[in-house]
């Protein structure tokens, strides 16, 4: 994600030790019943856990089985905000399971099948959204492989328990901005960014509108009223967090990338004009990276542009932007690009390379403002080591309030994005640029479709440079109370 230059996008405080506690009420029509009794040697079933004790969010994510498919269903009507919807998983056990759960918030559950029978199920208020329980007839074996369906239906504006991710637009239609916590808002599912996916997709939009969401568009489904179904496959796994689904009154626009990429654009109907220009220059953006980090690692990319958002996200092949971006400055230039571009760096860091937690959020938004204003030195809108500089004098204070940037108290704070992009730069002018370089283009390439850690950077870096003593160089800057000395700068200071 990007933040605006002129106000700092407010931190999402959802940490501490609050367990999701409330009673849970037996749903109408599916009364809560214990498994029926299974046989077979060493069957030990419990119930998975209720979180994933990720550091910043606790109660985000659930324990005892990895999904491996979501197949999502979403019929969504503008202006009212209704929808409806279903999704399927497809899941392993990682455990003997008596129940699970899943992340929800929002929505009225019709019916839950484990294996095409019917399971039983309840709902309880948690402290970042609603856990929904279920219990299969039968208890669940490890290593098994099981398929969930869940049919639910609500309203995008209703109540809920947590922040949501829905964003509306002047035409009555809606993005999808999930981040970090936030697709339990639009489905049932396993919300936290260790639990990666492929996915399908089947978003219906009215007459006018058009469906979005990640991957490729396969095809489209006319229904007798008027609407369209819109088909998508993501064949790479992605975290629920970049699910970029929506319905808006927009224009698909089309492009090429490097070795004829496809690029597919959405931008406001009847504005085609105004921002074919600005699409256009994607595919400039993916050249200039491919050079730093390799091949772009997925199928597709695009843009959508949407005046109901108010920022920059990189949902995962089509990133959401504001209509807000798109004003030069004062001099004329088009430093919206560097937008663009961190957006774009987050395909590979982030989306393809994904932390394991939301304490590594360093290692998705440090890489993405470096790169950001290395490109806008070389286009000559701004000067690197002077940016570098200024965040420099900061970042004790903003250690000292929200923790260094590998530690972070909080989501969304400086530290995270420019002390990560400043852990960057030292580590650069400690190595030189053309070790710098192979260090940040194998990342990717290592570790692609993987979830990673500031320890896995650590021991890569170490491992690429063959500088032992970067371990302790590293955990300094990723750790420690203070800044280090920048390396070959030392009249750098932190503000009085």
């Amino acid at each position: 994600m990007s933040r605006r230059p002129s106000s700092r996008r407010a931190a999402l405080r959802l940490g501490g030790t609050a367990v999701a506690a409330a009673l849970a009420v037996p749903a109408l029509g599916s009364p809560a019943r214990a498994a029926d009794a299974a046989g077979g040697a060493g069957l030990d079933p419990r119930p998975g856990s209720d979180g994933l004790g990720d550091p910043l969010f606790p109660t985000l994510g659930n324990g005892g089985y990895q999904v491996s498919h979501y197949d999502l269903t979403f019929d969504f009507t503008p202006r009212t905000y209704d929808f409806t919807g279903s999704v399927t998983l497809r899941a392993t056990a990682t455990q003997d399971l008596s129940a699970f759960n899943l992340d929800t918030d929002g929505h009225t559950i019709e019916t839950v099948t484990v294996d095409g029978r019917a399971a039983a199920w309840t709902l309880a208020e948690g402290e970042s959204g609603q856990e929904l329980t279920v219990t299969p007839r039968r208890p669940l074996r490890r290593s098994t492989a099981f398929t969930v369906e869940i049919r639910y239906h609500g309203n995008g504006k209703a109540p809920r328990t947590g922040l949501t991710g829905w964003r509306f637009g002047s035409d009555g239609g809606f993005a999808c901005a999930a981040q970090s916590s936030r697709a339990d808002t639009f489905f049932p599912c396993n919300d936290h960014p260790s639990d990666k996916a492929t996915w399908t997709f089947h978003i219906s939009a009215p007459r006018g509108y058009v469906a979005t969401a990640n991957g490729e568009l396969l095809h489209r489904t006319p229904r007798s009223d008027g609407s369209t179904v819109w088909h998508f496959a993501l064949r790479e796994r992605m975290a629920t967090e970049l699910v970029g689904i929506a319905v808006v009154e927009g224009t698909y626009l089309y492009g090429s990338g490097p070795r004829g990429l496809p690029l597919r654009h959405v931008v406001p109907q009847g504005q085609e004009e105004t921002y074919r220009p600005v699409v256009d220059r994607t595919a400039d953006h993916l050249v200039w990276l491919e050079e730093k980090f390799g091949r772009y690692p997925f199928s597709v990319y695009g843009c959508h542009i949407y005046d109901g958002y108010s920022d920059a996200l990189e949902n995962q092949t089509l990133s959401l932007f504001s209509t807000d971006w798109f004003e030069p400055d004062d001099e004329g230039r088009p430093v919206w690009e560097t937008t663009m571009v961190h957006e774009l760096v987050h395909q590979w860091y982030g989306d393809c390379v994904t932390p394991a937690d939301w304490q590594q959020a360093w290692l998705n938004e440090g890489p993405a403002v470096y790169y950001a204003a290395l490109y806008g030195q070389e286009r000559g809108w701004s000067v690197l080591e002077d940016t570098m500089r200024a965040a420099y004098a900061a970042l004790d204070e903003v250690r000292a309030e929200h923790g260094p940037p590998g530690l972070p108290r909080e989501l969304g704070g400086t530290n995270i994005y420019d002390g990560g992009a400043l852990v960057l730069y030292a580590l650069r002018l400690r190595l030189g640029e053309r070790r710098f370089s192979r260090v940040m283009r194998l990342w990717p390439e290592r570790f692609k479709d993987r979830n990673v850690t500031s320890e896995d950077f650590i021991r890569h870096t170490v491992r690429v440079s063959g500088d032992r003593s970067l371990d302790r160089f590293l955990r300094d800057w990723l750790f420690g109370a203070v800044n280090p000395p920048m390396p070959h700068r030392p009249d750098w200071k932190a503000a009085a």
